[in-house]
């Protein structure tokens, strides 16, 4: 990593010719993969990646160029071709660096460099025995293990100065089971900004269980009715719903090029009142959270809905700019090879009141979600589609067959204006989010929730409420 003085040199270069706002984001990244496929261990990558992406920020444009030559003069040299971008000429004092403190600290017990490999082919190996074991009606199976120690220097022309490491592990398992021409799929995923421990909570095994359970129980399941109907979205589900629905309009660069269905909406009803909104990167282990973000501001708790009412949007330092306020710490890159932009950390909807088994018992007909699949959204209108790998009917208030094949088809505010009960409980779930070309690792959850109507993609039979 970089002496502070070298930073300090470097953002002056940057601003020698001009601009407003400058910074320098250094990484030193070591990661572990391993991938099984078809009983054998395909691929295990182990390596290190460190470099720095230098930012020059001028009339809202921005300059920015990377290197992995760490060097005081590649760097200088760098900031000088950045700099020269610019027409405008400035007289730059010495920055006087200002160390931040977090705002929020994260246990690390077991580092995953102290693991050996061995540990962890082996964790990989157990998930993918357990989950051929469970039916033979599996066919194929596929186990992941990552982990990645990330440190990270983020200095700016305003004298502030950032450090933070961020230990990531995940576990992730795949089924696919087929009988009779039917395929279903299986799939579970759990981690965070957390060490080896995740295994003492999390067992491998558990998660091939399930993934395999689910996928064979589709296999017998009956085609989703399809038409309109009532919904209940389990909490075990995780956020799937809200990332999509608002979370990617609530960013502050889509919001202000108008690519949003909430742009300039502040102040305005977007959802029921029963419905608050937050993204926080402070809860502790999450995969979306950190110290700082990757432009040195501290992790914070964002609050973008109350009650119904849209009250902020998240922001980075460019965006926040351009609109006069602060940054919300959400300005994350996938790598040092990556300009920041505004990003979800931990989304969420708060917790209600409502039981979630009286949720389920307020329904004389309709569809309960236990699990999202994959889905789109059209963040400007704000229409969505989603699969459901696994979803069960309500019928007299109780949970009765599994169905497969279902999808949800709805447009994001009206569906959030449409929720009148909300669980007192909360599910998360993981994932690594993808938006111009950059991946970024975030959890998202719900409640359990009442949607009084959605359209069903399945089988054609309208039910009644």
């Amino acid at each position: 990593m970089l002496d502070a003085g070298v930073l300090s040199d470097v953002l002056r270069k940057l601003l020698s010719f001009g601009g407003e706002y400058a910074d320098i984001f250094v990484e030193h990244r070591k990661i572990t993969s391993i991938q099984l496929e078809d009983n054998k261990v395909e691929k295990v990558v182990s390596g290190i990646d460190s470099g720095a992406g230098l930012r020059l920020i001028h009339n809202g444009k921005t300059a920015f160029a990377f290197s992995n030559d760490l060097t005081r003069e590649s760097l200088m040299s760098i900031a000088a071709s950045l700099g020269s971008a610019i027409s405008a000429s400035s007289n730059v004092q010495a920055l006087d660096m200002r160390k931040q403190r977090p705002s929020s600290e994260f246990l690390i017990r077991i580092s995953p460099d102290s693991v050996p490999m061995e540990k962890k082919i082996s964790l990989v190996k157990s998930a993918n025995r357990t989950a051929r074991s469970h039916d033979k009606r599996i066919r194929q199976v596929s186990v992941s293990y990552r982990d990645s120690v990330q440190k990270v220097q983020i200095a700016d022309s305003c004298g502030n100065f950032a450090e933070d490491e961020r230990v990531y592990t995940v576990g992730l398992i795949h089924v696919i089971a087929s009988d009779n021409g039917i395929i279903q799929t299986g799939y579970e995923a759990e981690g965070g900004n957390i060490g080896f421990e995740l295994f003492d909570a999390v067992s491998m095994e558990e998660l091939a269980r399930k993934a395999s359970g689910r996928a064979v129980k589709m296999l017998t399941a009956r085609r989703a009715p399809g038409g309109r109907m009532p919904i209940v979205i389990s909490a075990e589900a995780g956020g799937t719903l809200i990332h999509e629905a608002i979370g990617h309009g609530l960013e502050a660069d889509l919001a202000q090029q108008g690519l949003s269905v909430y742009s300039n909406k502040l102040g305005q009803k977007v959802a029921s009142a029963l419905v608050t909104v937050i993204d926080d990167s402070t809860l502790p282990n999450k995969r979306g959270s950190f110290r700082f973000d990757d432009e040195g501001t501290p992790a914070r708790r964002t609050l973008l809905v109350e009650n119904g009412v849209l009250t902020g949007y998240m922001y980075d330092r460019l965006t926040a700019l351009n609109n006069n306020v602060e940054s919300t710490g959400n300005g994350r890159r996938e790598s040092y090879q990556h300009r920041p932009i505004p990003r979800m950390t931990n989304t969420f909807i708060a917790s209600g009141e409502s039981r979630p088994d009286a949720i389920i018992k307020s329904v004389q007909k309709g569809l309960l979600v236990k699990k999202m699949g994959g889905g789109q959204v059209n963040t400007v209108s704000g229409d969505f589609v989603f699969d459901v790998q696994d979803g069960y009917l309500i019928e007299n208030g109780e949970v009765s067959e599994p169905v497969r094949g279902a999808t949800l088809t709805g447009n994001g505010p009206e569906v959030l204006k449409s929720i009148d009960m909300v669980g007192s409980d909360l599910g998360f779930s993981i994932g690594t989010c993808g938006k111009d070309a950059q991946g970024v690792p975030v959890s998202d959850a719900m409640p359990t929730i009442r949607i009084p109507e959605m359209v069903v993609g399945g089988e054609v039979e309208v039910m009644q409420k």
